[in-house]
C-alpha cells in the first residue's frame, strides 16, 4: 500500500533512515514557502518551481537526476505507447512535454508536423528547443507552445489521435486535473485515447508541499466519468520501473 508521505510519522521515519536528505528537504521547504508568498495560484507557483529547477538542470527539472535516467524514462514512455497503439500517422498532443525527454522520440517517430507539445513553463520549453537541435529534429516541425492553463482553447476540435501526460497530474491539484478533463475531449478525434500517469495512494489522498499530489484511482476514474470518459487502469505499466500509475481515458460514444 502506498501510504501518506505527508504524515509526521512517515516524515520522521524517512528522516531517520535518510539523514543525508534532511538538509535538501529543508531547502525545498524554504523554497516552497517563498514561492507560495510570491504567486497567486498553482500554475504560477509551479511555473516558478520549474524556472528554478530548469536553471539548475533541465533534465533534473523533469525528474531525471542524470542523463542515463533521462534517456531510460523517455524510452520507457515511448516503447509503452508504441506497444499500446501509437502509430506514425497519429497526431499527438503531449501535455507537460518538458524538455522532450520522451518527446524527442515521439517527434522522430511521428510523421512530420504531427507532434504538439505544451507546457506551463517557458523555461523548460527553451530547453526543449535545445533538445530538438541536439537530436537533429528541426525538419520534423514539432509544435511547442507555452500555456497558462489546460483549457486548450487555441487547439482545433477533433484533431488528436493520442494525448499523453507523463508526471503532470502528480504535480497538480484536483481542480487543474478537472480543468483538463473538461476540455481535452473537445480536441480528441473519435477513437482517440488519453494516457496519463499519477501518484497513486490506497489510503488518504494527500499532498507534499504544493509539488506532489497523491490520488486514489477511483477519484480520478469518477472525475473522468463526469466528463464523458471511460477509464482503464493500465496494469502492465505497474510492472515497469516507474513509481507512478497510469490510466487510459477514451471518450464514450454519443448517446
Amino acid at each position: 500500500m502506498k501510504r501518506s508521505r505527508s504524515s509526521l510519522v512517515h516524515q520522521l521515519t524517512y528522516a531517520v533512515k535518510n539523514p543525508h536528505k534532511i538538509i535538501p528537504h529543508l531547502r525545498r521547504l524554504a523554497r516552497d514557502t517563498w514561492f507560495r508568498l510570491r504567486t497567486r495560484d498553482h500554475i504560477g507557483y509551479y511555473r516558478a518551481v520549474m524556472r528554478s529547477d530548469t536553471a539548475r538542470d533541465p533534465e533534473g527539472a523533469v525528474g531525471s537526476h542524470n542523463h542515463r535516467r533521462w534517456l531510460a524514462v523517455g524510452r520507457m514512455q515511448f516503447d509503452y505507447l508504441v506497444e499500446h497503439g501509437l502509430k506514425p500517422e497519429c497526431r499527438m498532443l503531449e501535455i507537460g512535454c518538458g524538455n522532450l525527454r520522451a518527446g524527442h522520440l515521439f517527434i522522430g517517430y511521428l510523421h512530420t508536423g504531427n507532434y504538439y507539445g505544451i507546457d506551463i513553463s517557458p523555461d523548460i520549453l527553451m530547453a526543449a528547443q535545445d533538445t530538438i537541435v541536439r537530436h537533429g529534429l528541426a525538419d520534423k516541425l514539432p509544435h511547442l507552445t507555452p500555456v497558462r492553463d489546460l483549457r486548450l482553447a487555441f487547439l482545433p476540435d477533433d484533431h488528436f489521435d493520442v494525448v499523453h501526460a507523463h508526471s503532470v497530474f502528480s504535480h497538480s491539484p484536483l481542480e487543474v486535473i478537472e480543468e483538463c478533463f473538461a476540455h481535452v475531449g473537445r480536441v480528441m478525434r473519435p477513437g482517440a485515447w488519453f494516457d496519463f500517469t499519477f501518484d497513486r495512494t490506497e489510503g488518504r489522498e494527500h499532498q507534499v508541499l504544493r509539488e506532489d499530489f497523491y490520488y486514489r484511482t477511483e477519484t480520478l476514474v469518477a472525475l473522468a466519468g463526469r466528463y464523458g470518459f471511460d477509464a482503464t487502469f493500465m496494469e502492465d505499466w505497474e510492472r515497469l520501473p516507474h513509481k507512478q500509475s497510469k490510466l487510459r481515458l477514451t471518450k464514450r460514444p454519443p448517446a
